[in-house]
């Protein structure tokens, strides 16, 4: 897939959020790579896995964890790996476009503060 249109896909699933959402999406970039890195994979507590299985990763400080002293620092990144989702989806776009909207609700979870093990019982893991 054209990384255009890749990005076009996150761009609509970040604008299909309901607003409740978008309001407290303060200081986060959300950014495309092609493939994790080494450093992604130990990040994501996968060292050694393939990095095909990594589709999007959350870094920074979720909002349960601000307090009073959250000010002046860099803006958290969501990670939104465009050839792995790729892969995991296969050649149909609408699987893309599922894949990625999934992803995205994912890592936006954790900004939120939600763990990987209640995203799994909520049927999002």
């Amino acid at each position: 897939m054209e990384s255009d249109r890749f990005q076009e896909l996150v761009a609509e699933a970040l604008d299909s959020l309901p607003e409740e959402f978008l309001v407290h999406l303060e200081n986060v970039e959300v950014v495309i790579e092609e493939w994790p890195t080494e450093d992604d994979l130990e990040d994501a507590g996968m060292e050694g896995a393939d990095p095909a299985d990594l589709l999007g990763l959350y870094h920074g400080i979720p909002l349960t964890d601000r307090g009073s002293w959250y000010a002046g620092v860099l803006p958290d990144r969501i990670v939104i790996y465009q050839r792995p989702l790729e892969r995991a989806a296969g050649e149909e776009p609408e699987l893309v476009r599922e894949e990625v909207q999934r992803t995205v609700i994912h890592e936006i979870a954790h900004f939120y503060g939600i763990s990987d093990e209640r995203l799994e019982e909520m049927g999002w893991g």
